[in-house]
Order: C-alpha cells, then structure tokens, then sequence
C-alpha cells in the first residue's frame, strides 16, 4: 500500500529539518597534526617500508598528497568501506579533529616553497594508452595523474607501481571482508581488466614524475 504524506506532516517536517543544527565543518591544523602521527610514522615514515598483507608491497607515499583525500580514506577506514585491519584500527581510533589535522599535515609535509613543475608525463605504449582509456583514468586523476579534478580523488603519479597494483586489485575485490575497498567507480572501473593489465597501468602511473614522497620521521632518520 502506497503511503502519503499530508501537505500539514510534510510543512512540519520541513520546518524541523531546518532547525536543526548544521554540523561544523572541521577544519585540519597542520601543526596539530604533527603530534598525532605517531601510528602513521612506523609504516609512512619509513622509506621503502613493505607491508605483507596481503601481499608484499610498499606502502604508499602520502606526504604531498591531497589533504581530502586522506580524510576521505581515513574516514572509509573508519566506516568499514575499506577493510585492511590495521588500517582500520588506527582509524576507528581518531576523531574528526585528528583525521582533518593529520591530512593536513601530510598535505603540508610534501610541499616545496618554489618548486619547479613537474614536467609532461612520458607517453605510454600504445597497450597502457588503451588501457588507460578504457579505464578513463584522467577524468578523475587529471592528464599528469599528478592534478586530479577534486580534492577527494588521489594524486597517483609516481605513487609505488606495487601500491598501486594491490590497491587496483582490492578495489576490484570489493567484497572481500579483509581487502576489499568499496567504491563503486572504481571497482566498476577495475573490473574491467586483468592482473596483467592492472599491474601494466600500475607501472606506467607509478614510473610518472609526481609530487608524492615518503619524508622520514625525526625518529627515524
């Protein structure tokens, strides 16, 4: 049976929804975040670090990276839509706050005062040029994969061909209730293709000249 509300239910409604308090948007410190890093520096703060699950692979570079992004993959930890458990457990420990200003951290850490541009990506074989369009990855990530249309997407040029594979692969494996990421554009997009052909684009966008790096920690150096 087909429900409706009476035009007096709907205003009343209406009139509740607007009085509710809009939540504040948190903005990210930078400096705050220098000092809520500590669970991030044993793997991000080691160059060269790997990981072993699941598989070996190096764990991504995110100094330079989006702030947006971050919180974005932060807070997917946190609800579950990426499952990794170590990920996961650091993230379900943080607040808001702490997500927003370790983003910004990360975002700052990577930035060079006058540095130079990045010079024009190297053309791809003909079989990556066709893989990448079929996956229409310049859309979000931007012709240089180093300038993505939104904050929210990932700058992926020059990120590590193995990250990049693994990370391709879990999107694709969106189900897995270890590894899988749920995002549908890009599971949609992963799908597409093959291992072989995952990792064939992985090489050619981590090989690319980008503004991603791992800066060591005071801790580590």
């Amino acid at each position: 049976m087909k429900t409706t509300l009476s035009p007096m239910f709907a205003a009343l409604a209406l009139t509740v929804a607007a009085a509710l308090p809009v939540q504040a948007q948190v903005t990210g410190d930078a400096a705050a975040g220098a000092g809520k890093v500590a669970m991030c520096i044993g793997c991000h703060g080691i160059v060269g670090y790997k990981s072993s699950f699941p598989e070996v692979y190096r764990v991504p570079r995110i100094s330079g990276q989006n702030a947006k992004y971050i919180e974005v993959v932060l807070d997917s930890y946190k609800k579950g839509d990426r499952k990794h458990p170590s990920m996961r457990g650091i993230a379900t420990s943080m607040t808001e706050q702490d997500i927003a200003d370790v983003a910004a951290y990360y975002a700052a850490q990577g930035k060079v005062e006058g540095a130079a541009a990045l010079p024009a990506p190297r053309e791809p074989s003909a079989q990556v040029g066709q893989l990448l369009q079929k996956g229409a990855c310049v859309s979000c990530h931007g012709a240089n994969f180093s300038e993505s249309i939104d904050p929210s997407y990932p700058k992926i040029a020059g990120q590590h061909p193995d990250y990049l594979y693994v990370a391709l692969k879990a999107y694709r494996d969106n189900t897995n209730a270890t590894w899988g990421r749920g995002n549908p554009i890009m599971a949609g997009m992963a799908k597409q293709f093959s291992n072989a052909e995952l990792k064939a684009m992985a090489q050619y966008i981590g090989n690319l000249p980008g503004e991603l790096k791992t800066i060591p920690q005071s801790k580590f150096r």
